[in-house]
């Protein structure tokens, strides 16, 4: 199973939140986004913890079974036709969340996230967690 994280999914694995940590133990390959990564970095950027937060993530992302993606044309084509589909229906959803969807959807991957506003991107497969508190 390949499945590309959502920045919110990531955070939920770091929090250790038992169905999303369970969830990623079953994937084969875990695909970040460099959208994900900048999220992650700028969410750092504001807290008091930048250089551990850093070091986990670059731990995260040494791991075998993590491999990190690059933006192509392909992406910037998919992101088009969602964003075009998205304002065509008026359901707009967060840009950066456009870009994730079009690298999921280029990879063949499953987006894991916990942003139900990803049902509104046709085709798109993604497993939704909800988090209970």
């Amino acid at each position: 199973m390949k499945l590309l994280l959502d920045t919110n999914a990531y955070v939920g694995f770091k929090l250790g939140h038992s169905e999303i940590v369970d969830y990623l133990t079953l994937a084969d390959l875990i695909l970040i986004s460099p959208i994900v990564s900048g999220e992650l970095m700028f969410g750092f950027r504001n807290g008091s913890r930048f250089d551990q937060n850093m070091l986990e993530l670059n731990q995260f992302l040494s791991h075998e079974a993590v491999e990190k993606i690059q933006l192509t044309d392909i992406t910037a084509d998919r992101y088009s036709r969602i964003a075009a589909q998205l304002k065509g229906h008026g359901t707009p959803i967060p840009s950066n969340d456009i870009w994730i969807a079009a690298q999921t959807m280029e990879t063949g991957a499953e987006l894991v996230t916990m942003d139900q506003h990803f049902e509104k991107v046709m085709g798109l497969v993604y497993r939704l967690f909800q988090l209970h508190p």
